[in-house]
C-alpha cells in the first residue's frame, strides 16, 4: 500500500494497523504546522525532538527552520513510519529512532545530547496505554533544558492533564483549520535558579 499510495499509504496503514498509537488518520495542516512552530527561538535550537513523527508532516517545517548545527530527532514505536523517513528524508541532521517517548532521555543521550531545546508531541494522549503519558510527560521535563518547551497538539485536553504535573507555565490555542480541529499546548520549564 506505501508503495502504490506513497505517503498517504503509509500514514493510513500506520493509522489501520496501530489506531491507538496514531492522533489522527489525516496529517496536521499547514496552519496547524505554522502556529505550533512559531514559539520556537530557531536561533538557539541545537536538537529538537518529535515523538510520533507518522511520515514527517512536521520533519520538513523544522527541517527548513533548524540551524545548520542543529538536530532533529525523531522517535516512534511504529518501525513502518521510522523505515519510510529514514528513505525520504536524506538531510544530515536527521535522526530516526524506532523507540518509546518514555525512553527520551536515553536515546538524546544515545545520540551525544545531553538536553534537548524543543519536543513536539502529536501522540494520542487519550488513548495511549494506562501509565505512558505520564511517564512521557515526565521523562519530556527532565529532557528538556531549562527555558525549552513541550510542544503538543491534541484533539483532547488530556496532554495538558500530565503536563501541569511538570511544567510551570503552560500557554493554550487552539487550531480550527485541521482535520479535526485541535488543541495546542506549549508547556515551558522553568530557568535554571
Amino acid at each position: 500500500m506505501g508503495r502504490l499510495f506513497g505517503q498517504w499509504g503509509v500514514f493510513f496503514r500506520g493509522f489501520v494497523e496501530h489506531p491507538r498509537m496514531v492522533g489522527s488518520i489525516i496529517p496536521s495542516s499547514r496552519f496547524t504546522i505554522r502556529k505550533m512552530l512559531d514559539p520556537v527561538k530557531w536561533e538557539e535550537c541545537k536538537l529538537f525532538v518529535e515523538y510520533g513523527p507518522g511520515v514527517g508532516t512536521f520533519c520538513r517545517p523544522v527541517l527548513e527552520r533548524l540551524p545548520r548545527d542543529g538536530k532533529l530527532l525523531v522517535i516512534d514505536t511504529n518501525p513502518l513510519y521510522i523505515d519510510y523517513l529514514k528513505r525520504t528524508i536524506t538531510d544530515g541532521r536527521f535522526v530516526a529512532v524506532h523507540g518509546s517517548a518514555a525512553d527520551v532521555q536515553e536515546i538524546v543521550r544515545a545520540i551525544g545530547y545531553e538536553e534537548a531545546d524543543y519536543v513536539l508531541s502529536g501522540l494520542p494522549f487519550s488513548t495511549l496505554p494506562d501509565g505512558v503519558g505520564p511517564a512521557i510527560a515526565q521523562a519530556t521535563h527532565d529532557v528538556l533544558r531549562p527555558g525549552g518547551a513541550f510542544l503538543v497538539y491534541q484533539f483532547s485536553a488530556k496532554a495538558r492533564d500530565y503536563m501541569v504535573k511538570h511544567f510551570a507555565r503552560i500557554e493554550q490555542g487552539f487550531e480550527l483549520w485541521n482535520v479535526l480541529p485541535c488543541q495546542l499546548f506549549w508547556g515551558w520549564k522553568g530557568e535554571a535558579a
